[in-house]
C-alpha cells in the first residue's frame, strides 16, 4: 500500500511539473535555512559539553546594586569568593578561581613571543576536563612559577623541543614548564595558550596591590564550583547569600550579591557584562529560531495554496478514489506521503544550499565565525530527515483534511466553494499571511538597520573622526609618542587609560559634601591633550592647570547627581570632592556626552589627569593616505615592540565594531528577509500561473468582444495587488508597534522611526508582485483568442 502511494505521488508530481518544482524550491530554501539555524544553534548548545563534570559546573556571577541605580550583573567575581567557598563549605566538591591581567610576552632566549595566558589554581584542571599529554593534574598548577602550556603554544615557543621542564621568561621572572595540554576545543568559551599558577599571582600581589583580594575588586576573577552528583544548587546559593551579607555590611549603601550560572549556559544566556569568552544572547537565539520557523512556515503555506488552487483537479481524483470505496484515512494518507515525498526531494537539494549558504552565512560576520563551526555531523543528518518529514507532513496535513472532507456532489461545483470561515477565502488568506511575514521581515531589517546606523554615527558629544586610537600594551608611551610625532600626517597626539564609548569602563567611588552619599562614577584618566584633541566643549573652567593629579573635569550629569551648583556649573569650579579617598578640585565642567555606547543613558562622569596614562595614544591624523600612515605607524611600533602586533583602529572603526553583535542580527535577519521574500514570490507565481491559465477561455471571450490588454491586465492582477495591500495594513502596524513599544523601550536614544523605512518593504514586493503578475498576465492577453476557443 505503502509503495502504491509513493508511486501515485511521483506520477502526480510528474503530471504537474511547475507546481512540483515550485514546491521542491521554496521548500528547499526553507529547509536550508532551518538547517543553518539547526547547526549554528547546535554548535552554541554544544559549547564546553566536553567537560566530564559539565553538569555539575557552576560559574558565580557578581551583581553590584546601588542607590537609585539599576542592578549591574557580572560574569566575574572577587578572588575572596573563591577563597570563601574553599575554606568555608565542606560540601562543594571543589573550587577554581581564574584571574586575568598576567603578562603575556614570553622569553625563550632570543625570541620573543606574545601569549594569551590566565592565572589559574591548582584546582583548575579538576574541575575542567583539560587533558594533560604531560604532567600531572594534581600538581601542574601547585607551586609558584608554574605554568602549563597548550599543544599549540608549546609548539609555538619551543618548536620540535620537548617543552616540559624547560623554563620560560614573563618580565623580570622565570617560570617552569610544569604540563603540556591537549588544544582547546573551539567550541569551548575558554580559549587560552598558557596557564599560570595561581598561587605566583598570590605570591606577587600580595605585596603590590591589596586591593586584589578586596570583596568588592570582581572585574578580574572568575570563580567556578564543582558540585557532587545530586547537589542541590540553592543550598550553596544561602551560602552565598550569607557570604554577601557579611562583607556588604563593611560596606556604605551598596549592596553585592552572588548567583549561580550552570556551565552549560553560559554561551546562550542573557547579556551579562565582562565576559570572558564568547557568548550570545538568548533573545538573539529565540528571534532566529523564530525567523526560520516562519519561512519554514511560509513554504509550507506555498504547498498548501498550491494544493487547494489545484482544487477542481484533484477534487475529480478524491471523488472517484471514494466512489471505489477509499476511506478518509486513506485520502488522508496519500497526500500526506505525496507531501512527505515532495519534502524529503527537498531535503537533498536544501543540502546542496547549506554547503553553499554556510560559508555565505558565516561570512556575514566575524563574530559568527567566532562563535560556531557549523559542520555536519551524522547526529544533525539525522535531525535533518526528521526536520524534512515534520516539515512533510505540516505542508501536508491541511490539504489532505481539506481533500478528505469533500463530497462526491462537491466536485461538480468546482473548488469556488470551499471556503475559510465561511467567506474568506482560504487561498487569500494563506497568501496575506504570507506577505504579512514577509513584509515584517523586510521592514525589521530596513528600521533595524536604520537603528544601527544612528548608533554607529551618534554624536557622542566630543570629536571621533581621524582619531586613531593605539593600544600601548604595556610599552613606554613617551617614547612611542616620540616616535610617532615624526609622522607628518600625525598632527596632534593625547593619552588615554581607555577608548570611551566603546563598552568599556572605569568605575571610582565619588563623595561630596555629605559623606554617606558616595557613588561609583564613571571615569577616564588623560592627559593635558585629550580633551582639545577630542574637541570636548566647556561649559565652564578649563583644562588642568598643574600636574599633581589632584584635580578633576566632570560632566553636567555629575553635578545633578551631588548637586553641585547644578544651575550654575561656573560655581561648581574650585568645589573639592572624593575620589578613591583622595581630595580632588573640580577645574572644569564638561557639557555631556557619551562614555558608553550610543544606546546608554548618559552617566556621572569624571576625567582625571595623568601626564602618562598607560593604556592608550589617541593619534589625530590629517591625511588623503591612511594606509601608508598606518605603514609609518607600524614601523614606528616595530621599533619600540618587536614582539606584539601593532593594535591600533581608528575611533570610528572600534565604534563599528562595538555595535558587531548588533549588525550581526541585522545581516542576519536580512539575509532571512530575502530568502522569505524568495519563497513568497514562488508561491505568487505559482498563484498567478494557475489562475490565469485557468481563465484563460475568459480572456479570449473578453479580447474578442474588445477588452483592451492593459484593462485585463488590470482584471487579472488586481485580486493580489489588494492581498498585497491588505497584508502591508497588517504588516506595518504589527512591526510598528514592536519596535515602539518592546525594541526602542530599551534603547536611550533611538531614532524616530520614519515613514519611508515603514514603507520601502510594501512598495518593492509590490514592484515585484507587478513583474511577476504583468509578465503572466500579458503572456495571456497576447495569447490568440481563436487558438483559445476554437474547441468550444
Amino acid at each position: 500500500m505503502f509503495k502504491n502511494y509513493v508511486k501515485i505521488a511521483v506520477r502526480g508530481m510528474v503530471r504537474s511539473r511547475l507546481f512540483t518544482a515550485i514546491n521542491l524550491i521554496g521548500l528547499a530554501i526553507s529547509m536550508s535555512v532551518g538547517l543553518l539555524i539547526i547547526t549554528f544553534v547546535s554548535d552554541l548548545v554544544s559549547y564546553d559539553n566536553f567537560h566530564e563534570n559539565k553538569d555539575n559546573i557552576y560559574r558565580v556571577l557578581t551583581s553590584d546594586q546601588k542607590p537609585n541605580e539599576p542592578l549591574f550583573t557580572l560574569a566575574s567575581t572577587s578572588v575572596k569568593t573563591g577563597q570563601f567557598i574553599r575554606e568555608s563549605l565542606d560540601e562543594v566538591e571543589d573550587v577554581t578561581t581564574l584571574s586575568l591581567g598576567f603578562n603575556g610576552v614570553a622569553e625563550i632566549e632570543d625570541k620573543k613571543l606574545p601569549v594569551q595566558a590566565y592565572w589559574a589554581d591548582n584546582s583548575f584542571l579538576n574541575v575542567f576536563t583539560f587533558p594533560l599529554i604531560e604532567g600531572s593534574s594534581i600538581s601542574a598548577l601547585k607551586d609558584p612559577y608554574s605554568i602549563v602550556l597548550t599543544e599549540k603554544s608549546a609548539n609555538k615557543l619551543f618548536g620540535k623541543q620537548n617543552a616540559m621542564g624547560n623554563t620560560i621568561k614573563f618580565g623580570d621572572d622565570i617560570y617552569t614548564v610544569t604540563g603540556i595540554l591537549k588544544d582547546i576545543p573551539k567550541l569551548s568559551y575558554l580559549n587560552f595558550e598558557v596557564l599560570v599558577s595561581f598561587s605566583t599571582a598570590e605570591v606577587q600581589f600580595s605585596h603590590t596591590d591589596g586591593n586584589f583580594f578586596n570583596w568588592n575588586n570582581f572585574y578580574g576573577s572568575y570563580t567556578y564550583v564543582l558540585l557532587p552528583e545530586g547537589y542541590d544548587p540553592m543550598t550553596l546559593q544561602s551560602s552565598l547569600d550569607q557570604l554577601s551579607r557579611i562583607e556588604n555590611a563593611k560596606l556604605n549603601d551598596r549592596n553585592i550579591s552572588l548567583s549561580l550560572q550552570p556551565l552549560t549556559k553560559i554561551s546562550i544566556a542573557d547579556s551579562i557584562s565582562n565576559e570572558i569568552g564568547p557568548t550570545i544572547d538568548s533573545f538573539a537565539i529565540w528571534v532566529l529560531i523564530g525567523l526560520a520557523f516562519v519561512v519554514i512556515v511560509s513554504a509550507c503555506f506555498n504547498y498548501t495554496n498550491l494544493s487547494i488552487a489545484r482544487a477542481l483537479k484533484r477534487s475529480k481524483e478524491v471523488g472517484v478514489r471514494k466512489v471505489i470505496g477509499a476511506k478518509r484515512s486513506q485520502v488522508v494518507t496519500q497526500f500526506i506521503i505525496e507531501s512527505v515525498v515532495i519534502s524529503l526531494l527537498s531535503l537533498v537539494l536544501a543540502v546542496v544550499l547549506f554547503v553553499f549558504l554556510r560559508e555565505q552565512f558565516i561570512a556575514l560576520h566575524a563574530y559568527i565565525d567566532q562563535l560556531a563551526v557549523m559542520e555536519l555531523s551524522p547526529k544533525l543528518i539525522v535531525s535533518f530527515v526528521c526536520l524534512a518529514i515534520i516539515i512533510g507532513i505540516i505542508a501536508g496535513v491541511f490539504p489532505a483534511l481539506f481533500f478528505s472532507k469533500i463530497k462526491v456532489l462537491q466536485v461538480l461545483k468546482g473548488s469556488a466553494s470551499l471556503q475559510l470561515f465561511k467567506r474568506v477565502n482560504l487561498r487569500k488568506t494563506l497568501i496575506v499571511v504570507q506577505y504579512v511575514f514577509s513584509l515584517i521581515f523586510i521592514t525589521t531589517t530596513v528600521i533595524g538597520y536604520a537603528q544601527y546606523k544612528n548608533f554607529i554615527s551618534f554624536d557622542l558629544g566630543f570629536d571621533t573622526e581621524n582619531i586613531l586610537n593605539i593600544e600601548l600594551q604595556g610599552n613606554n608611551g613617551d617614547l612611542l609618542a616620540e616616535k610617532l610625532q615624526r609622522i607628518p600626517a600625525i598632527q596632534d597626539l593625547s593619552r588615554s587609560s581607555i577608548v570611551t564609548s566603546l563598552g568599556r569602563q572605569n568605575r571610582v567611588l565619588l563623595k561630596y559634601n555629605d559623606p554617606n552619599d558616595s557613588s561609583e562614577v564613571l571615569e577616564n584618566t588623560v592627559n593635558e591633550n585629550y580633551l582639545t584633541l577630542h574637541g570636548h566643549n566647556f561649559l565652564a573652567g578649563s583644562n588642568f592647570k598643574e600636574t599633581s593629579g589632584s584635580e578633576v573635569i566632570v560632566n553636567e550629569k555629575l553635578l545633578k547627581r551631588f548637586s553641585i551648583f547644578e544651575n550654575d556649573p561656573n560655581e561648581a569650579i574650585g568645589e573639592t570632592v572624593i575620589v578613591n579617598g583622595k581630595e580632588h578640585v573640580i577645574t572644569g565642567v564638561l557639557e555631556d556626552f557619551h562614555y558608553e555606547r550610543a544606546e546608554s543613558h548618559i552617566k556621572p562622569t569624571i576625567l582625571r589627569f595623568s601626564s602618562m596614562p598607560k593604556g592608550y595614544i589617541n593619534a589625530k591624523i590629517i591625511t588623503d593616505n591612511v594606509p601608508e600612515t598606518l605603514a609609518q605607524i607600524e614601523s614606528a611600533w616595530k621599533e619600540l615592540d618587536e614582539v606584539r602586533p601593532l593594535e591600533a583602529k581608528l575611533y570610528t572603526d572600534s565604534i563599528e565594531k562595538a555595535f558587531s553583535a548588533v549588525s550581526m542580527l541585522i545581516k542576519i535577519i536580512g539575509f532571512l528577509a530575502f530568502l522569505a521574500i524568495c519563497i513568497s514570490s514562488l508561491g505568487l507565481l505559482g498563484m498567478v500561473v494557475f489562475t490565469t491559465e485557468t481563465r484563460l477561455k475568459e480572456i479570449g471571450i473578453r479580447k474578442v468582444l474588445g477588452a483592451a490588454g492593459g484593462s485585463l491586465v488590470y482584471l487579472l492582477g488586481k485580486s493580489y495587488l489588494i492581498l498585497l495591500t491588505i497584508a502591508a495594513l497588517l504588516a506595518i502596524p504589527i512591526t510598528y508597534i514592536i519596535f515602539d513599544k518592546l525594541i526602542l523601550t530599551n534603547i536611550a536614544y533611538p531614532k524616530a522611526i520614519a515613514l519611508s523605512e515603514l514603507t520601502i518593504g510594501f512598495f518593492a514586493i509590490l514592484i515585484l508582485a507587478f513583474l511577476m503578475i504583468g509578465s503572466q498576465t500579458i503572456k495571456a492577453v497576447n495569447t490568440n483568442p481563436s487558438k483559445i476557443l476554437r474547441d468550444e
